[in-house]
């Protein structure tokens, strides 16, 4: 995939969650005709953009129209949280544990590896699909310790 300005990693946190902000770079972006459909229109709504949604107990049209309503991050997370109900820190922590380690010795590691291999990534030290998304995107996780941050 190409690097893509304006769409962040998906390690970066809004409030107390991961991948959130680049599922809303993700809706801002296509609207401004500016996200690959080759790449990433097919899957809007899908995937990461699912679970995520799924987790928050928020439909994704629904928050696709708030998101193009406009707001900051955190405003449009409150409202998440207002609409599905607030996540205690508990939850957040496994989530964000569980989003980070996906493809890692389940059973997406079967699709991470494929894509590594269709992405000639094979030399890189990818061991997740956060790692495969920063990787594929022109950055690297593992040297900025992205999971960090």
């Amino acid at each position: 995939m190409p690097l893509v300005p304006g769409l962040r990693s998906p390690y970066l946190k809004v409030g107390r969650l991961v991948f959130f902000g680049r599922m809303l770079d993700k809706i801002r972006l296509h609207a401004a005709g500016r996200l690959p459909p080759a790449d990433y229109a097919a899957n809007l709504g899908k995937g990461f953009d699912g679970r995520t949604c799924g987790f928050l107990r928020v439909n994704y049209d629904e928050l696709k129209t708030r998101t193009l309503a406009g707001g900051t991050d955190e405003e449009i997370l409150a409202w998440c949280h207002a609409k599905g109900g607030p996540r205690a820190d508990d939850e957040c922590e496994v989530w964000n544990q569980f989003m980070t380690k996906c493809g890692w010795r389940d059973g997406v590691a079967e699709t991470l590896a494929r894509r590594i291999k269709q992405s000639a990534l094979e030399a890189a030290p990818i061991m997740t699909m956060f790692d495969y998304l920063d990787f594929d995107e022109g950055r690297d996780p593992v040297s900025s310790r992205a999971w960090e941050q």
